[in-house]
């Protein structure tokens, strides 16, 4: 073959003219050791905390140690996957997750993927968000003074929760838990319709760490049974994800509440549970060789959970003046963590954690609810620290939840007293028959929320002494009896407390009558006999 160099050269020169060069650059490094959901780096030198990494075969992992020598960091996605030598890249990414309108009654997993099988969410780059994010300052926030409605008589009533408060769910298993959440959920349905457009419309979000999938598929039910779903996003990480993604969960349902926040809206969201949760991040932080604390618990599980709550917060009127995050003002955050105990165990590590982060606690008895008691409130011991400023003023009056709680713990000791047989003066025998309606007033069906203007008729009927001479065991019966006797003939009551927010005498003395009335329909004299 002849070569001719004049040819050769022309050629080249035409390449060389019509090369463009695009720079790029990337961190590329290498899988030292993978296992467990854990891969250790070698060679990404300008790595961030908490930045996405991608590896072979479409496998996502988040860099969490930043060490001299390599970087630690978990697998989201099938571990199999990767092995030792292979190629990792860096995205420049901090993790995020999208964020916004189009995720409400969707079903997603801890990076905001949808898993309900309705397709794409339809969310741009512009609506994702990191997932670690500054909790409010307190130039930011206001105090926590407006009520957030459960539904619940013995919750609205004796312990309070405010928008914006942080309320802890705590007692062992099988004891309601999850279920006064759904009924929170289901609650907020009267703030603006169940219409998530309507700026009143509290939105709900609902975040599944390390429960069974059956439990998260009949939970998402119940909601669109209820027609609650229309205003919740389900963050699902069940006890078949890897660990990595249920304590990732937590993270994620928050920053997908604090778009609405930062928007003006009001949000709560319910964690289920924070127990579990812990037990992940333990699984994933001592795979990545950190020194275990407590328990065997690293030392940083406690800033796990209190970043976390601390981003909770009643925010500002005029908090977009001091941060330009803030879209509007008056927003808010409710948290509503639950924690699972053991044998009633309220001092072990985890509860202790939460119950120091928080503002009260809901305690659930095991022995309240099997004895038919539900929901199951020990009165004693729960507690809500913002307390009556998170009650409207009709709740508040002495008359009608003033001292319920006091009055139904002092009754609960009482009537373990009591059983001794002992001869009782009159104002014990008085103290027990009370408590005892009032118990029995208080008890309340799964997923049947109560409106606050009917809770507060219906405690008003015990607090003041009406059911005193009444049958115990037909206190439910009464209950169903008065309020629709109330909504037919004394609709005013309630239009009244809902409006003014206040119980006048006018009202209480149509009560009075109405409490005679029904209960002369339910009890005649001749039955008495």
């Amino acid at each position: 073959m002849d070569l001719r160099p004049a040819e050769v050269t022309s050629i080249l020169e035409k390449e060389i003219a019509s090369y463009k060069g695009e720079k790029s650059l990337q961190s590329v490094g290498t899988v030292l050791t993978v296992g467990d959901g854990v891969a250790r780096v070698y060679g990404l030198d300008d790595c961030m905390m908490n930045e996405l990494l991608e590896f072979p075969g479409g496998v996502r992992g988040v860099a969490l140690n930043l060490e001299e020598d390599n970087v630690g960091c978990v697998l989201l996605g099938d571990a199999t996957k990767v092995k030792e030598g292979d190629p990792v890249r860096t995205t420049g990414r901090v993790i995020s997750v999208p964020t916004g309108n189009q995720l409400l009654g969707r079903v997603v997993n801890a990076l905001g993927d949808p898993v309900d099988g309705r397709g794409p969410l339809g969310t741009t780059d512009a609506d994702l968000r990191t997932i670690e994010s500054p909790a409010p300052s307190v130039v930011e926030r206001e105090p926590v003074k407006e009520p957030l409605q459960t539904g619940l008589k013995a919750i609205d009533a004796m312990i309070p929760i405010g928008r914006g408060q942080r309320e802890l769910i705590i007692g062992d298993r099988q004891t309601g838990k999850t279920a006064l959440l759904i009924d929170t959920f289901i609650a907020q349905k009267v703030t603006g319709g169940g219409d998530p457009k309507h700026p009143e419309q509290v939105i709900c979000v609902y975040v599944a760490m390390g429960q069974k999938q059956s439990t998260i598929v009949d939970v998402v039910r119940k909601l669109e049974q209820a027609g609650a779903m229309a205003y919740t996003i389900v963050v699902s990480a069940s006890a078949n994800d890897e660990a990595s993604m249920q304590y990732l969960a937590a993270y994620t349902g928050v920053t997908m509440a604090e778009r609405f926040r930062d928007e003006g809206r009001h949000v709560v969201i319910g964690y289920d549970d924070l127990y579990k949760q812990a037990l992940a991040y333990r699984q994933v932080m001592l795979l990545l060789r950190r020194p275990p604390g407590r328990e065997a618990f690293p030392g940083d599980v406690f800033n796990l959970h209190s970043r976390l709550l601390e981003r909770a917060a009643k925010i500002s009127r005029d908090a977009p003046k001091i941060n330009k995050r803030f879209v509007k003002g008056g927003g808010s955050i409710t948290a509503l963590p639950i924690v699972e105990t053991q044998e009633g165990d309220v001092a072990a590590y985890i509860p202790t954690n939460v119950i120091s982060i928080t503002d009260g606690q809901i305690f659930l008895e095991s022995a309240l609810f099997n004895s038919g008691i539900k929901p199951a409130v020990n009165a004693g011991i729960s507690v809500s620290r913002v307390g009556g400023s998170a009650q409207i003023s009709a709740m508040k009056d002495k008359t009608v939840a003033g001292g319920l709680r006091l009055g139904l713990a002092s009754y609960r000791a009482l009537a373990a007293f009591a059983q001794f047989g002992s001869d009782l003066d009159k104002a014990t025998q008085q103290e027990l028959t009370r408590g005892e309606r009032l118990t029995e007033l208080l008890k309340q069906g799964q997923y049947q929320p109560i409106p606050v203007e009917e809770q507060i008729q219906i405690i008003y009927a015990g607090t003041s002494g009406g059911l005193d001479d009444f049958p115990a065991k037909k206190v439910v019966e009464f209950e169903k009896a008065f309020l629709a006797y109330m909504k037919d003939r004394h609709p005013e009551v309630g239009e009244e407390i809902r409006t003014t927010k206040k119980l006048s005498d006018k009202a209480k003395a149509t009560l009075a009558t109405a409490i005679a009335t029904v209960k002369a329909q339910l009890n005649p004299p001749s039955a008495k006999k």
